[in-house]
């Protein structure tokens, strides 16, 4: 779609979509910005294309300090689990909620950094939850202490306590000069036709922001599809940045929620909105 289906209004940045199905209709728990913290605002939505913002769910507190927001959302028997990202140095932790509005913050934080010398010894963030069969699986980027941002993959049988895969990370940065050579980041996986698919954000030198795919046989080891091109953002509004997919898949049709934004930035400050597409 042309236009952003989330416009930013009065906030800096309105980024990182996660849509769920949920009693017939669509949740969205997305970022805003408000110029100092990252707070977590709810949209809901009959089709998935034209939304109504609720409000904040979710805001940082204590040990959170500026964030509480990039998360991943997914129904888990009769409530909603929202992974997120806090703290900085960040980690990923979950909230819980039976409506989308009302949330409890669980005491635990679910994935730590990594211990000394790892892929994510300087911080976890970034999480994108699935179910396969019984066990859920995240994938996140980790930071390394010279900066570079890779992706991992932790394993639970109850999306609470999470065990990171030996296989970590599971992908590496691009080649010099690739779309990806400065990092990668917000990864967003589903299964169809026998492999496991992810469209995945990377970094160019300038912070432009790209989206890429990859694809895995099962889950844990990864390769680049160059099947399709990196997708560049082709409005006024996503010149810049395109990051963040969340997707869903109805029979052969893959549509991705994105952020978008006009200013190359690292981290906010880039006009964020966020947008709708489809996978051809």
């Amino acid at each position: 779609m042309r236009e952003p289906v989330i416009a930013r209004g009065d906030m800096s940045d309105v980024l990182n979509p996660s849509v769920i199905r949920f009693h017939g209709g669509y949740l969205n728990l997305y970022s805003e910005y408000d110029g100092q913290k990252w707070h977590t605002a709810l949209a809901i939505s009959a089709d998935g294309v034209k939304w109504e913002k609720r409000g904040r769910v979710l805001s940082p507190s204590g040990w959170e300090g500026d964030i509480a927001a990039n998360g991943s959302a997914a129904v888990v028997g009769e409530e909603i689990f929202y992974w997120y990202q806090a703290g900085d140095p960040p980690r990923v932790t979950l909230a819980r909620s039976k409506d989308g509005v009302t949330w409890r913050k669980q005491p635990e934080v679910a994935i730590q950094m990594g211990p000394l010398g790892s892929f994510d010894e300087r911080g976890v963030a970034d999480p994108y939850v699935i179910r396969a069969g019984d066990e859920f699986y995240l994938f996140y980027l980790g930071q390394d202490r010279a900066r570079r941002q890779r992706l991992g993959v932790a394993r639970s049988s109850d999306g609470v306590k999470w065990e990171k895969l030996r296989s970590n990370p599971i992908l590496e940065l691009g080649a010099p000069a690739a779309f990806d050579e400065n990092g990668l980041g917000e990864p967003a996986v589903w299964s169809s036709g026998g492999s496991y698919w992810m469209l995945y954000t990377g970094r160019d030198r300038g912070e432009r922001r790209r989206i890429g795919l990859a694809r895995s046989a099962d889950g844990v080891h990864w390769t680049r599809d160059p099947s399709l091109q990196p997708i560049a953002g082709t409005e006024s509004w996503d010149r810049e940045v395109v990051c963040d997919p969340s997707v869903e898949v109805t029979g052969d049709q893959v549509r991705a929620w994105f952020g978008g934004g006009d200013l190359a930035r690292p981290d906010q400050g880039l006009h964020g909105q966020i947008g709708l597409g489809f996978l051809k």
